[in-house]
């Protein structure tokens, strides 16, 4: 609202309907003016001394000068209904809530060798990750979220971000052949995640690692890697992918011989030296509950702070009511008042 006081937008119900009106029981006595005129009308016009003349009777009609009689008493009529609009105390009040968070920086171990290619989840196990892993970036606010590949070898994909955009376009593009060395390096898909969240000042900080096999690459145990990160105040979330065996003799044949069976117990040592948990996902559903479960114990602490902005108008209606008053006493002493009736 910038227009200038005397413009009639002021009167107009759009702007009178988006106040907010701190004492509007004085809006419900403005009908109460023009009934007490009306009733002093009455009273004073029984009041008054009538003198019979004759006179022959014929039609008149007023003219413009006789209708500029009228401008004193509607002036003042509308200038007290402006001093109680005034009283009544326009209002526009604009409210902001901006959301802060206490961010948390979360590094994604996605395991992207030739066994995440089975089809026990649909439509495998690598494209059931990616997509589930998607909706879990989609569902966080304010956090920084990397994400680093393995096979036989570890790389950071991509470092702690809050573009979100970018990190759909990485996981997008991730396929079981960008990196040709064969192997599961869970130990340096662990060693790398620390190197990147070592510095981090969030008071927050989580590797989530999903993989479907036993560490058989790399030169640094899992387990010694997940001590590292407890070391650094990473908290360690793995989710083991496919079906599981009991190792035994028999297990190990098979493991040979299919890439979709493993041994779980490595991952669980991974979870617990790291002050983590183990989450075990034989199928799509699991997997996506799997991270529903990390997102409700990985909760963002928010702090709404409200601004409120309160911007008063009634000045403008009483500058009106002003005008008004000035127009009726500037008019009390011409043509335009019957002074007899005074």
């Amino acid at each position: 609202m910038e227009q200038q006081w005397f413009s009639p937008e002021w009167f107009g119900w759009n702007t009178l309907r988006s106040f907010h009106w701190v004492h509007p029981y004085f809006l419900y006595a403005i009908p109460a003016i023009p009934l007490l005129l009306w009733l002093r009308y009455l009273f004073h016009r029984s009041a008054k001394q009538h003198l019979a003349m004759p006179y022959e009777a014929t039609a008149t009609s007023e003219d413009w000068i006789t209708r500029l009689r009228y401008v004193q008493p509607v002036a003042v009529v509308l200038a007290l209904m402006l001093v109680l609009v005034s009283l009544a105390r326009p209002q526009v009040i604009t409210e902001r809530i901006d959301r802060y968070s206490e961010g948390i920086d979360i590094m994604l171990l996605l395991d992207i060798s030739d066994s995440m290619l089975e089809k026990d989840l649909e439509p495998n196990r690598l494209s059931a990750a990616k997509k589930v892993a998607r909706s879990f970036i989609e569902g966080r606010l304010h956090d920084r979220i990397g994400l680093i590949i393995f096979a036989g070898e570890a790389f950071s994909l991509c470092p702690l971000t809050t573009d979100y955009q970018l990190l759909y376009s990485f996981l997008d593009d991730i396929s079981s052949d960008m990196i040709r060395t064969a192997g599961t390096a869970i130990g340096s898909a662990l060693a790398v995640a620390v190197n990147r969240m070592r510095d981090s000042k969030s008071e927050s900080k989580v590797a989530i690692l999903i993989s479907d096999g036993d560490n058989t690459s790399g030169n640094l145990d899992p387990v010694t890697a997940a001590r590292l990160a407890k070391a650094f105040g990473v908290r360690i979330y793995t989710i083991a992918v496919g079906k599981a065996v009991k190792r035994t003799a028999r297990a190990d044949t098979l493991r040979a011989t299919f890439n979709d069976f493993m041994d779980e117990s490595e991952m669980q040592r991974i979870a617990a030296a790291a002050d983590g948990k183990f989450f075990r996902a034989a199928d799509t559903n699991a997997l996506r509950n799997v991270f529903a479960q990390i997102n409700q114990l990985e909760k963002v602490k928010y702090r709404d702070v409200m601004y409120r902005e309160v911007k008063d108008y009634y000045r403008v209606y009483l500058y009106w009511a002003v005008l008004l008053l000035l127009i009726a006493l500037a008019t009390k002493s011409t043509f335009m008042a019957n002074i007899l009736e005074d």
